[in-house]
């Protein structure tokens, strides 16, 4: 532009702007370069081919999405949309490109590292486990023979040892450095020995594949039996184990053992060991807030799990998991719950208070004698009143007992009624009965 230029010297950027002149591009035009990206792709003979048809299909892609199409008639059901039809052709071209890549060396360690993780990472039982080893060194063969290597495991028949064995494949074809043009037919020679060894090591025997009394039976668990009248079998080994003290095996039975009913007897059975082995079995899934565990800990009355279960009083999310805690805390007895508990007399949960105000009474502290009344008292819920005054009874000093008996004359049956046992409570007491201080 000169410099005598009128726009320059407006400085008006409308003016100045050069306006780059884009192609119209037409649907047809489109479906023209497809067709030829078709051949080319049905040509290739390389990857340097196939990297000229994704360059090629970029652009298409481009030139479409800036393409004024014309718009299908909405209300023609039978018009063709030429973008959608585009669309199609294109991802369709690019699947078969991405079909026709390769095979490459990298695909062949993936594959190898991913039987890898499988070996070390899974269960196997004593016949699969004596399977691996073979299915790892055919493998190892086959890849001597395609790459004329040397490989051989040194380690033991472990999973662990035979997964890493598969280390020095890997490095073995990493280093032949093989080219998906040039060595295609060794790359899928190595292929075919991946899949064998996937096939071999999915066909080892997983302790997964075994049925559940299998399993048992592998771990001993039905050893005890001799005669049995029980049934099923389980109940009865269950009960053999407890009577000696077997914590693993009702722990075993616990895990395996999916039905309610076994679950029952086997937390049952734990409750009434009640060892240091049951209880830190327990706990560990207490900590997880598994809820059977929780209710166990509550029948142990295991004071060492208080301070895991007070963490759960204020799940307000889990309204199932706080009845379960609550529970478990009053049978506990444990002064450290007393707070927490009297603070979930307010929660807006009015099904889980008065598991909130049962578990204050279980536990018989004084302190939560005026939380419990003011419920009573205040709260909506007429299953709360009646749960609060059952509370001051079981807590039963003079002071509790009162504040019961005031609502002996209340409309609601279920609170009366409360009221009328912590009354004739009081009157037992002046009849010489002993009530607590």
């Amino acid at each position: 532009m000169s410099d005598d230029d009128p726009a320059e010297e407006s400085g008006d950027p409308e003016e100045a702007e050069e306006t780059e002149l884009v192609p119209e591009v037409s649907a047809e035009d489109l479906d023209a370069r497809l067709d030829e990206t078709a051949e080319a792709l049905e040509a290739a003979e390389t990857e340097a081919d196939l990297d000229d048809v994704e360059a090629d299909l970029d652009d298409i892609e481009a030139d479409l999405e800036r393409a004024d199409l014309p718009e299908p008639d909405e209300d023609d059901e039978d018009a063709e949309d030429p973008r959608e039809e585009l669309e199609s052709r294109l991802s369709d071209q690019r699947d078969d490109l991405t079909d026709q890549r390769g095979p490459y060396a990298s695909d062949v360690v993936d594959d190898v590292e991913s039987v890898q993780a499988t070996i070390a990472d899974t269960r196997w039982t004593e016949s699969g486990e004596a399977d691996l080893p073979g299915v790892v060194d055919e493998f190892l063969d086959a890849v001597n023979e395609t790459l004329d290597s040397d490989l051989a495991r040194a380690g033991d028949d472990d999973p662990e040892s035979l997964a890493d064995a598969l280390d020095d494949a890997v490095a073995a074809v990493e280093n032949a450095d093989l080219d998906a043009d040039e060595d295609g037919e060794t790359i899928a020679a190595l292929l075919e020995a991946t899949d064998a060894l996937e096939t071999g090591v999915s066909d080892a025997e997983e302790w997964d594949d075994l049925q559940t009394h299998e399993q048992l039976q592998a771990q001993g668990f039905y050893d005890v039996l001799g005669h049995y009248k029980d049934f099923p079998p389980e109940l009865s080994a269950l009960k053999e184990h407890e009577q000696r003290g077997n914590v693993e095996m009702v722990l075993l039975a616990l895990d395996s053992l999916q039905s309610e009913f076994m679950e029952d007897h086997c937390l049952d059975a734990l409750t009434r060991m009640n060892d240091e082995g049951a209880f830190e079995a327990m706990h560990q899934r207490a900590q997880k807030r598994d809820k059977p565990a929780i209710r166990a800990l509550g029948k142990m009355a295991a004071e060492d799990a208080v301070e895991t279960l007070v963490e759960y009083v204020d799940s307000d999310s889990d309204p199932t998991l706080q009845k379960v805690t609550f529970k478990a805390l009053g049978e506990i007895g444990h002064g450290d719950a007393v707070q927490p508990l009297a603070n979930k007399l307010a929660m807006d949960d009015d099904e889980v208070r008065p598991y909130a105000a049962r578990a204050l009474g279980l536990i018989g502290d004084a302190r939560a004698v005026d939380p419990l009344a003011d419920a009573a008292a205040d709260d909506d819920s007429d299953n709360v009143r009646a749960a609060a005054l059952w509370a001051l009874r079981q807590i039963g000093t003079e002071a509790a007992l009162e504040a019961a008996a005031e609502f002996d004359d209340d409309r609601v049956f279920i609170v009366q009624t409360e009221a009328e046992k912590a009354r004739d409570a009081l009157g037992a007491a002046g009849d010489g009965e002993e009530v607590a201080a």
